[in-house]
């Protein structure tokens, strides 16, 4: 409402500032932006330093040259800012022409105790949206030290990731000196804890998935390229394969792969995330026009013929043979559609889990203090209000 008033009465181009750090870009981040650009006519989003992370919260998974692709690659945002400051002041609203600064519902804190935002507050240039309930940064790390799979178990257990035997895991992880930072449960207790870091389901809904998607179909004449995947824990090496398939053609479909698939491929505990967040993270790129949820692993003709698909695409990572023989690219390969592209970046999901189970006590310490920080400032709103309560 708020950005088509501003149209309606011919006032100047509304510009959203938003800003963070943007580790493990997953929807709960993706949402935020979308929510944010919804408010004006564009969106600046500035993305903290390494050094500034290391300060303030501890080690980010992602370098800042990571960070800054990723959220270039969200289809809301219209400019980054590298190097944003940590601390979101009126002299950097103003640098960059911004009305006002749009950041989540949750507590966003200093080394030192202070809240990030304050001086927009104060000078009545901040606007909340809501956070997205179910995911964060801190549950997805502590997905990867559990190395659980109760992320994707299915049934009445789909989308639960809270569970006891998780939580006696990470407790033999931990040292006394860990435990009397906070809750031992590392994002995955829902009870007792930071209501933002607390992490315990995410409800998918059809709205969600509609906000998401561009809602636009191809166009007659349009190239039409397919790729399949799990597309786990979106990354830059995602995003930069994606980005090639997308110049095969004009219009690209990514299908998503079922868990159990994906876990019958990858093995282990994968995929981290669920299908229906993944579906989320894929439809938050630029570069994706629309998704097949729980596509087929061969592609067939029916496949083909039904998307009217003129190129199939894969990266240079090895292809499973579908019941140990059959190729699933068989098809567009005799068809002469199928076509194998370089990305030019090496990082998998793989790698991204190898950073975090190699420097394991430095982010299970990082987890556990954003918590505990989380938690207090919590407590003292919560006394705030009971004092403007009663006076």
């Amino acid at each position: 409402m708020e950005k088509e008033a501003a149209k309606t009465n011919g006032n100047k181009e509304v510009r959203v500032w938003s800003d963070g750090c943007y580790d493990m870009v997953h929807f709960g981040h993706a949402n935020s932006l979308r929510q944010a650009k919804a408010l004006g006519d564009k969106l600046i989003v500035g993305v903290h330093t390494d050094e500034e992370i290391s300060k303030h919260k501890g080690p980010p998974v992602f370098t800042q040259e990571e960070r800054y692709k990723m959220v270039r690659g969200i289809k809301w945002v219209d400019e980054v800012v590298e190097n944003a400051p940590y601390v979101t002041s009126l002299e950097t609203l103003d640098k960059y022409n911004c009305d006002f600064c749009v950041h989540g519902d949750d507590i966003t804190m200093t080394a030192d105790g202070k809240d990030t935002y304050q001086f927009v507050k104060d000078a009545k240039r901040y606007k909340e949206v809501s956070r997205t309930a179910g995911v964060s940064t801190t549950d997805l790390v502590g997905r990867m030290l559990l190395l659980t799979r109760n992320h994707f178990q299915q049934g009445k257990h789909e989308f639960s990731v809270n569970k006891e035997e998780e939580i006696k895991i990470i407790r033999k992880l931990l040292t006394q000196n860990d435990k009397k930072l906070g809750s031992a449960n590392m994002g995955q207790d829902s009870t007792a804890k930071s209501p933002w870091t607390g992490c315990s389901q995410f409800l998918p809904t059809t709205q969600k998935i509609i906000q998401f998607s561009d809602g636009k179909s191809p166009k007659p004449n349009d190239k039409i390229v397919y790729v399949a995947g799990a597309f786990d824990l979106f990354h830059v090496g995602h995003l930069d394969f994606l980005e090639k398939a997308k110049s095969q053609g004009d219009y690209l479909i990514v299908g998503l792969h079922t868990d159990p698939v994906v876990n019958e491929y990858k093995g282990s505990n994968y995929p981290i995330m669920n299908l229906h967040e993944r579906v989320l993270s894929v439809l938050a790129c630029k570069y994706v026009n629309e998704v097949v949820i729980g596509a087929p692993y061969c592609v067939d003709e029916n496949l083909i013929e039904h998307f009217n698909v003129d190129v199939v695409c894969h990266g240079q990572t090895p292809i499973a043979l579908e019941d140990g023989k059959i190729d699933p690219y068989a098809v567009p390969k005799k068809q002469g559609k199928f076509k194998s592209l370089d990305s030019g970046n090496d990082m998998t999901t793989e790698k991204i889990v190898a950073r975090i189970i190699n420097h394991r006590i430095e982010f299970e310490t990082r987890n556990i203090k954003k918590e505990k920080k989380e938690i207090e400032a919590f407590a003292a709103l919560q006394r705030a209000k009971g004092i403007q309560a009663s006076g």
